[in-house]
């Protein structure tokens, strides 16, 4: 009997514990277009939709893009590649219509369409990814020195820091991270 009230008592504490506190896990999966997906811009006034968007969100490592489209393709290409919209060897490519895309590394990634003239009529975006304790990225796929930033573009409120866009949905890892050593711990408390 005190036996068991020992095991209960370390697996209350040891839940307790598991549960408070915080794991350093925590991503958002963002979706690229919102309802629309990955598409090409309908007009040319709308050839910096995805820099809009992508300048009203905080990305960081860990968390991922993810893009939806049909008969199309996603590329992670060099700055030059992106200027030129024209890519022989891309970082990555993807075209199997549900791609998702994990930041790895802090830095600007630049993403084109992979499909002739989609990039050049604006489905292309440049994504900036914040380091944990450095708020300035930089660049990860460049060739030359980055050039100096650009003005952000004018929008009727300023977005916190911790603002999403509708686009994007947090996926807690909390649980998922803590999952092993609970179901250790369970296994330790029932057969020990």
């Amino acid at each position: 009997m005190g036996n068991r009230f020992r095991s209960c008592s370390l697996f209350s504490v040891s839940l307790i514990i598991i549960l408070c506190v915080p794991s350093r896990v925590n991503c958002t999966e963002f979706e690229v277009g919102g309802h629309n997906g990955w598409v090409v811009p309908k007009s040319r006034n709308n050839d910096q939709m995805y820099n809009q968007w992508a300048s009203q969100n905080r990305f960081k490592v860990d968390d991922t893009l993810r893009f939806k489209y049909s008969k199309d393709s996603v590329l992670v290409v060099s700055e030059e590649e992106y200027e030129s919209c024209r890519s022989t060897k891309p970082m990555f490519f993807s075209n199997n219509g549900d791609t998702v895309f994990k930041f790895e590394h802090p830095g600007v990634y630049y993403f084109i369409s992979g499909v002739s003239g989609h990039c050049d009529r604006g489905q292309k975006m440049i994504v900036k990814v914040l380091a944990e304790h450095n708020p300035k990225p930089e660049p990860l796929y460049s060739h030359s020195p980055a050039p100096a930033p650009a003005p952000a573009p004018a929008f009727t409120s300023a977005p916190s820091p911790s603002h999403h866009s509708r686009a994007a949905r947090s996926i807690p890892l909390l649980s998922i991270t803590n999952l092993p050593l609970f179901l250790i711990l369970l296994v330790l408390v029932l057969f020990a």
